[in-house]
């Protein structure tokens, strides 16, 4: 690995250096996981100015040895790395972690890194070529899980979404990427290379209401710290706030985009311990139906929800009542819930109920709400969707 220089003078430059990429890395008893995380730092084929900024949010475990001994190792390569944390009694949160981390480094790129996470050598620098192209963007990339069999249908859906797919673009108002020079709909330049895919100008597929969450996951973000400072910070709510999820809406709300590179640049690991499983699913429910309610549907006249067992019952009693009504039908493939005729909503407070009808899905009008999920029933689900030649983000979208 290139040495980088005299580490104090790096600490000592210009607040925020061009060009300058700060690895965000929060901490919080992540000792089973830190050597591998910091090696990965070290192993870094980036040839420019990098730093590691660590904030230790009240680790009880050995994590502040192994990063103290990291420090010396990654220095001692030209690699400054930033310490601050805090001894409370409880820690205060990846949110504030993350916020807290990023105020003490000072590169003009942000790379957040998970402590139970590996990079792969030629992350910074792929995702930081990606992020000058496109300032405005949050760069993901693909990830190889760990273990391998683990979220197999979560894994395909971060890898596989089609570039039109990571990114809505319904109810934007003509929003665009900034593209190269970071002006306003700068063209894109003639010489991407292959591995960066982002949505072309007008997309209108999306898939970022879906449970998945955001269409690059977290885990993998990269970007300006001017477009960072734009959209953020974190929610600092603590444990059991989803504060991706909720930066990734701020983020599309303020009209950015969405890049991801194709190759595969982390290894993202599965375990019980990961703060992901602090958030309940009910708080991330609420935030997509909201989310959903504000971006599209504000936009549709009426429509159907494709699904007329407890999921697609479960979005419908979560709109407002004014959505409500504009749901005209369910529709459904099962044929005892089409031959019931209809969905009455018993704990409405109109009279009479409303009773929605259910009808197959050929005899249904679109734009679809679809709360059916991928890739679980051999196809069947996605030949039906496919025979009706819908386009995804006008036609329809997925919740589920």
């Amino acid at each position: 690995m290139r040495a980088r220089g005299d580490p104090a003078a790096a600490a000592a430059a210009a607040p925020h250096v061009v060009g300058a990429g700060s690895i965000i890395l929060p901490v919080h008893n992540a000792e089973p996981w830190l050597n591998e995380c910091l090696e990965s730092v070290l192993q870094q084929d980036f040839e420019g100015s990098m730093e590691l900024s660590v904030f230790n949010d009240a680790s009880k475990d050995k994590s502040m040895t192994i990063i103290e001994k990291w420090k010396v190792k990654l220095e001692g390569s030209g690699i400054p790395v930033v310490i601050g944390g805090h001894a409370s009694p409880s820690p205060r949160g990846v949110g504030y972690s993350k916020n807290q981390a990023i105020a003490q480094s000072s590169g003009s790129y942000l790379c957040f890194l998970d402590s139970d996470d590996v990079m792969m050598p030629q992350r910074v620098r792929l995702q930081l070529e990606a992020a000058a192209q496109h300032p405005t963007s949050i760069i993901g990339c693909q990830v190889r899980r760990e273990p391998p069999n683990s979220t197999e249908r979560y894994t395909r859906w971060i890898n596989q979404l089609a570039p039109d797919q990571l990114l809505t673009q319904k109810g934007t108002r003509g929003c665009r990427e900034e593209l190269v020079s970071g002006s306003p709909g700068a063209a894109p330049s003639p010489r991407h290379p292959p591995w960066i895919r982002g949505p072309l100008a007008g997309s209108q597929r999306e898939q970022v209401f879906t449970s998945n969450g955001p269409t690059v996951i977290m885990p993998t973000w990269f970007c300006s710290r001017a477009w960072f400072s734009h959209v953020g910070p974190f929610d600092e709510g603590g444990q059991g706030v989803p504060e991706d999820l909720l930066f990734f809406y701020n983020h599309l709300r303020k009209g950015g985009g969405v890049v991801r590179v194709d190759q595969s640049l982390l290894l993202y690991r599965y375990h019980p311990d990961a703060a992901t499983h602090s958030v309940l699913e009910t708080t991330i429910w609420t935030h997509r139906v909201r989310f959903l309610e504000e971006r599209v549907l504000p936009h549709w006249a009426a429509f159907t929800i494709w699904n007329a067992g407890r999921q697609g019952r479960r979005l419908y009693r979560s709109l407002a009542a004014g959505t409500r009504r504009k749901v005209v039908a369910f529709c459904d493939v099962d044929e005892n819930k089409i031959r019931k005729g209809f969905y009455c909503h018993e704990d409405s407070q109109e009279r009479p109920k409303p009773r929605v009808p259910i009808l197959h899905f050929r005899a249904a009008r679109p734009p679809f709400v679809i709360c059916v999920k991928l890739d679980l029933t051999g196809g069947a689900f996605e030949n039906n969707l496919r025979s009706l030649h819908l386009q995804e983000g006008r036609d329809f979208l997925h919740f589920s």
